[in-house]
């Protein structure tokens, strides 16, 4: 599996090239498969593919804060990421691994792959509810996905040293929770891995034999997803009610 090692200065840039990876991958003649991981320089808010900004955000606090509010391709509630946030994105063939063309199963595999790789440092790490990674009952990755025809983009974030108060400021109770919240707060929910970025890096490059390193990526889709899609309010604010402002 291909290694990137690579966080673009913007937000929606970062976002795009998530996208930018499945879509090389799908247009490739062979079955590609790549693990990326980065980290936001500054904290910004990212809203699933049919995320509700007014049910999910705080949209005072996040112009207050000067938090930008960007939405992704896959599906989920919204996240708050940022530094001490580490992002990860895994393009995967379904042609190789035939299962993960369900949803269900997919989310299963990549998130066993990666417990089992953090296990041998926290013993405590489980999957819980339908996408969560928690230590014992507090969560500090939440994961989704976008399958397209042979290939599945599977991302995530992995909480290690982030300001957990600000998310309570940023983001609003989700509509839909795990049975394991218990209606908790998110400072009562989440948790920061206590774990060096180093080390959560190498778990997952040996978890996904990602030795091949990358220094090409796919610059051309990525622009052109930024400025047709990333930076543009029609996909970022999509589903948004007549005068929120």
């Amino acid at each position: 599996m291909r290694y990137l090692d690579l966080t673009l200065p913007g937000a929606a840039e970062n976002l795009a090239l998530d996208e930018a990876l499945l879509e090389e991958a799908e247009s490739a003649d062979s079955a590609t498969e790549t693990l990326r991981l980065w980290e936001p320089s500054r904290p910004m808010v990212v809203l699933g593919r049919s995320s509700k900004i007014e049910e999910e955000v705080d949209l005072d606090a996040c112009r207050e804060l000067e938090i930008p509010v960007l939405r992704r391709v896959s599906g989920g509630a919204a996240v708050l990421a940022g530094p001490g946030c580490l992002m990860y994105a895994l393009v995967l063939s379904c042609r190789q691994r035939l299962s993960l063309r369900s949803a269900g199963r997919a989310h299963q595999f990549v998130r066993g792959a990666i417990a089992a790789a953090l296990r041998p440092l926290l013993p405590d790490v489980a999957c819980r509810g339908i996408s969560d990674l928690a230590l014992g009952r507090r969560k500090f990755s939440g994961n989704s996905l976008r399958l397209k025809r042979d290939h599945l983009l599977y991302h995530g974030t992995l909480l290690y040293d982030f300001p957990l108060e600000l998310i309570g400021r940023c983001l609003k109770a989700p509509p839909r929770q795990p049975e394991y919240r218990r209606d908790r707060s998110h400072r009562e929910f989440l948790a920061n891995l206590p774990l060096a970025r180093t080390s959560i890096c190498h778990a997952l490059i040996t978890a996904w034999e990602a030795h091949q390193s990358c220094v090409d990526w796919p610059r051309q889709q990525t622009a052109r997803l930024v400025a047709e899609k990333y930076r543009r309010p029609e996909w970022n604010e999509h589903g948004r009610r007549a005068g929120d402002c």
